[in-house]
């Protein structure tokens, strides 16, 4: 089953990778990899989950928010591959969350986008990860993913 199958499985389409929001590239590669720049839980150019999670936002709002930043990042992926086959495998994922003070619900947030990963990505979906938590976030977005993927050569 390819990746859109999948994603089409959970009742979701790739959505056009979103424009960068200053003077950047969305995705750059050296070598073998894919670095691709921070992307928001941006549909239709505006954030659409936004504030801090545990004040503004429940943890399952969260999560969808890190769902659709992930949707984002195969977006880009799609865009700059022309496709998924030569995605050998997501190596990293960052996940900036705007946090409540004294809340510590974060990793539950990041596996909205893990989990979307995996179960669209299937065995290319295995990555580390890292969480950052901050105050406020460009945009007001309550989550930013960054991601590192390797590429499979010609």
């Amino acid at each position: 089953m390819s990746v859109h199958e999948r994603l089409a499985a959970r009742g979701l389409a790739l959505p056009p990778p979103p424009q960068p929001l200053g003077s950047y590239t969305a995705v750059s590669r050296a070598g073998d990899l894919l670095f691709i720049s921070g992307q928001l839980p941006l549909q239709d150019g505006k954030v659409v989950w936004q504030g801090q999670i545990g004040a503004d936002l429940t943890v399952e709002e969260g999560k969808r928010a890190a769902e659709l930043a992930a949707l984002n990042v195969l977006a880009q992926i799609d865009a700059s591959l022309g496709g998924f086959e030569r995605l050998d495998h997501i190596v990293r994922v960052e996940g900036h969350i705007a946090s409540a003070p004294g809340w510590f619900g974060q990793p539950a947030v990041l596996d909205g986008a893990s989990d979307l990963f995996r179960d669209v990505l299937a065995e290319k979906a295995g990555h580390a990860r890292t969480i950052s938590s901050h105050f406020q976030q460009p945009g007001n977005a309550s989550v930013i993913l960054v991601v590192i993927a390797q590429v499979r050569p010609v």
